[in-house]
């Protein structure tokens, strides 16, 4: 019998690594891992706890149009926020529209420059 134990990444797709890395890091935050090894594509990877995210540079098969409003009614990938409140402020900084979570948890929907929908979760 085998037990899966650990979530390890998700992977993105992105259409422009440089808009999304100012995204990544200029609006959340985060810092590129230096593990990334040389690969026949662009990308990035950022370390988030034991897990990370890897931005991939390739074509994006799903269609980014008509995704919905809501982020939380996609597929989206979640990710614990310390200080809930500082991070509402920098996407409002930014100009970013989101959604605040239906559920009635501290938490968030935003979408990347490619559409990805991400979900920030308060970790106070």
């Amino acid at each position: 019998m085998f037990e899966i134990v650990n979530f390890l990444h998700a992977s993105l797709l992105v259409a422009d690594l440089a808009q999304s890395r100012r995204f990544y890091e200029g609006v959340l935050g985060l810092r590129p891992s230096p593990a990334r090894p040389e690969m026949s594509f662009s990308g990035i990877w950022y370390d988030i706890g034991a897990a990370q995210i890897h931005l991939i540079c390739l074509p994006n098969p799903d269609p980014i149009d008509a995704r919905p409003a809501h982020g939380g009614r996609d597929r989206h990938t979640a990710l614990g926020v310390v200080n809930f409140d500082a991070l509402r402020v920098r996407l409002d900084a930014a100009g970013l529209t989101y959604s605040l979570s239906q559920s009635g948890r501290r938490a968030l929907f935003v979408r990347d420059p490619d559409g990805n929908a991400l979900e920030l979760v308060a970790q106070e």
